[in-house]
């Protein structure tokens, strides 16, 4: 598939998220968060779910979890611009709660779509809850993160690397660092020579936000993400 028909086919299926009413969350969003990015990334990077900003503005990933992962991008010579980002649910929780199984399982055809439209060759989930889907094994985060392992999704086989969410790093600095370390592995694993680290200003760590979605990561989650 070339690129443009790639690109064609996920705003079909965009367009077809918009219109979603498979499970109850459709009834309290203000919009679908399908997705962003380069149609032909060899990164895809999974969240866990819209919260109050991403809801907002309709796209994954905001405010200063947004800014981390740029910086830890950069400073391995990656960027946003090369990878493509996605969340499990589409649609906000109530009240930034985890995820439902049948709110999962009503959305996850619309991320294997994009797996299967995009092609990557790493896809990193971000969190317990992406982890425990696209690896089919509810292990907590701690238990795998950093560690990759070949699995299927979309018709063929990519490598799976789980990694820290970076919205809960920012408020535990040895989870930080944990996930610097973890993401400094990623140029290797994509197979690429890593360019020059982006000159990005350092990310705050600590309660100085009231953004609702970093705050629920303070809290540990049913698979364990702490």
């Amino acid at each position: 598939m070339v690129d443009a028909e790639r690109s064609t086919a996920l705003r079909d299926a965009a367009a077809e998220a918009a219109g979603c009413v498979r499970c109850p969350l459709a009834e309290g969003r203000t919009q679908v968060v399908f997705g962003e990015g380069n149609p032909d990334a060899e990164l895809v990077l999974v969240g866990e779910a819209p919260g109050f900003h991403e809801d907002r503005d309709g796209r994954p990933f905001a405010g200063r979890a947004r800014e981390l992962l740029e910086r830890l991008l950069g400073s391995v010579g990656l960027s946003l611009d090369v990878a493509y980002l996605a969340t499990v649910l589409k649609c906000r929780p109530p009240g930034n709660r985890d995820p439902l199984p049948a709110e999962i399982a009503a959305c996850e055809p619309f991320l294997y779509r994009q797996l299967e439209l995009i092609r990557p060759s790493v896809v990193a989930p971000l969190g317990s809850f992406a982890t425990a889907l696209l690896s089919g094994r509810a292990l907590g985060i701690t238990r795998v993160h950093g560690q990759e392992q070949p699995v299927t999704l979309g018709g063929r086989t990519v490598t799976l690397y789980p990694l820290y969410h970076p919205a809960a790093a920012l408020y535990t600095p040895t989870m930080l660092e944990v996930l610097e370390r973890d993401v400094a592995r990623l140029p290797e694993l994509l197979g690429a020579r890593a360019a020059p680290p982006l000159d990005l200003p350092p990310a705050r760590v600590g309660p100085e936000t009231a953004d609702p979605v970093e705050s629920r990561a303070r809290q540990p989650v049913q698979l364990g993400l702490f």
